[in-house]
């Protein structure tokens, strides 16, 4: 991995963990190629293009109410080069209150395809998801410690 990419991926986390805080839309969609594909964990199948994504967000946004979203990123991997890169991660979304008390958090992972569209390295697929227990069925959304 380039010392470029590592750094225009970094550059990238950076940007969707302050457009998610700051509940900014826009901000996120701009991280997007208009043509995106987004496989997300929750509800929806698949939201195909910019503008299907843009309304969950908006709606993932109103939700909130006054809480935030702060997010932290581990497990970073990427590959590729500052045209054309994969990137994956686990994913820690914790909810805070208005007045900044932690509130709740969960888990995903993240794999996100990557290329340059207009000069920018842009997000053209995500894929967000989360193990399912066998005995129960449900999404494990806290990654436990190994061992």
């Amino acid at each position: 991995m380039s010392n470029d990419l590592t750094s225009t991926t970094a550059r990238l986390l950076a940007a969707y963990q302050t457009a998610v805080l700051a509940k900014d839309a826009a901000a996120l969609m701009r991280l997007y190629d208009p043509a995106v594909c987004v496989f997300d964990t929750w509800g929806v199948w698949s939201y195909d293009g910019a503008a299907a994504w843009q309304r969950a967000v908006e709606a993932w946004f109103l939700s909130l109410g006054s809480e935030k979203v702060k997010l932290s990123f581990a497990e970073v991997r990427s590959w590729g080069t500052p045209e054309a890169a994969m990137l994956c991660a686990t994913v820690t979304y914790a909810t805070v209150s208005a007045s900044g008390e932690p509130l709740r958090s969960m888990q995903n992972r993240l794999s996100w395809a990557l290329k340059t569209s207009g000069h920018v390295l842009r997000i053209v697929h995500e894929h967000t998801s989360a193990p399912v227990g066998f005995e129960d069925m449900k999404a494990i959304l806290q990654r436990k410690a190994p061992g």
